[in-house]
């Protein structure tokens, strides 16, 4: 691909918190952003030099914002596919494709293309209704976790079962299967999560390069991530396995850009895959302070046809999410030494992600 210069205009579909922090890093490397979002005064248009407002079918608005752009990218995974279609028709290049978003959007498909390409998930039965729910949880030892095929995310749309609690939320898990398609996912009984954010470019020759950021390990509360940390507490078998399978998924997408894939550590040390996000991803959020290239520069190398910057990490990390009236503690929980990435929302509702922390730490033994 052509390497973009600087002055090039780079289109974002969405307008959250993670394009606000892609269009500032595209900023910093001297590209204009072009913001295209259904939603008014939205957080990444604020820091955009233009918004388009528009609906994601909006055919005649999507051909408009594409002839504006030089390379389009997304912000998260449930842009639909066809949108993506539209603006590469209308000759604009859209990285990463839309082959990503369609393996990502469905949680059976994702898991099905995952198991295609060798890399091993958890045990999972698709419900096309509430009926055959009961059986398909008494074939995963009555303990498993009902999830919605689409569009959840943070734990919504998300009903666990067993587990010591006997058959409790049965009744509530085949309402929600019979009113839309549904995945039973086995319970993974596992000793920590962890993450790998992943980068995947190719220069003006064609030679394509993936770059791995270290694992981090993280803890979530209420199916919301809470903190990302690194190293993560993980052998460098299991290290090298995430990486390894990282690639693997990257190169099997044809992928350009950043990723996010999260695993389970199962106690044998195996990896189960738990999901993956074609885009930035929260628990990358420690990357632009602990190491030499973070995800959201990375990100813009990418898609602009870049070299990749190194991903050499500089010292341990925390980041901690600030969720919904966590917000509140701005100013004075947070010390000098603390870096705050408020994400312009005003709006603090119980859960919402409203900025991000990070620390860095004294160094461990990895």
């Amino acid at each position: 691909m052509t390497p973009l210069i600087p002055g090039a205009v780079i289109g974002i579909l969405g307008g959250g918190q993670l394009g606000r922090l892609l269009a500032l890093a595209a900023g910093q490397l001297g590209f204009d952003v072009h913001i295209y979002c259904p939603e008014e005064n939205c957080p990444a248009a604020r820091v955009a030099a233009k918004a388009t407002v528009a609906a994601y079918d909006d055919a005649a608005a999507l051909a408009g914002f594409a002839a504006q752009c030089d390379v389009v990218t997304y912000e998260f995974e449930n842009v639909p596919a066809q949108t993506v279609i539209e603006i590469e028709r209308a000759g604009t290049k859209v990285h990463p494709g839309a082959k990503a978003l369609e393996k990502s959007q469905d949680r059976l498909t994702e898991k099905t293309f995952l198991n295609e390409i060798g890399i091993p998930t958890v045990d999972f039965a698709a419900l096309e209704d509430g009926e055959g729910l009961g059986a398909a949880l008494s074939g995963f030892g009555s303990h498993a976790i009902l999830k919605t095929r689409r569009e959840g995310y943070d734990g919504k749309g998300q009903i666990m079962l067993g587990g010591g609690r006997g058959r409790d939320g049965l009744a509530e898990a085949q309402a929600l299967a019979k009113a839309q398609p549904c995945l039973l996912e086995a319970f993974a009984p596992f000793e920590r999560e962890i993450s790998v954010i992943v980068a995947r470019g190719a220069d003006s020759q064609g030679q394509i390069q993936t770059l791995i950021f270290d694992p981090s390990e993280n803890t979530h509360e209420g199916g919301i991530l809470k903190r990302s940390m690194v190293p993560a507490n993980i052998s460098d078998a299991v290290l090298e396995k995430a990486r390894a399978a990282g690639a693997k998924l990257a190169e099997a997408l044809d992928y350009i850009g950043v990723l996010g894939f999260e695993f389970f550590v199962m106690p044998d040390g195996s990896l189960l895959a738990n999901e993956f996000a074609p885009r930035v991803h929260n628990s990358g959020h420690w990357t632009p302070d602990a190491c030499l290239t973070g995800q959201f520069e990375q990100h813009i190398r990418a898609i602009a046809g870049w070299p990749l910057g190194p991903v050499t990490r500089l010292c341990d990390c925390e980041m901690e999410n600030l969720l919904g009236s966590d917000i509140a503690r701005i100013p004075s929980d947070f010390p000098a030494d603390t870096r705050l990435v408020p994400y312009g929302k005003t709006e603090p509702r119980a859960g919402r992600k409203m900025a991000h922390i990070t620390r860095r730490l004294p160094p461990r033994s990895r």
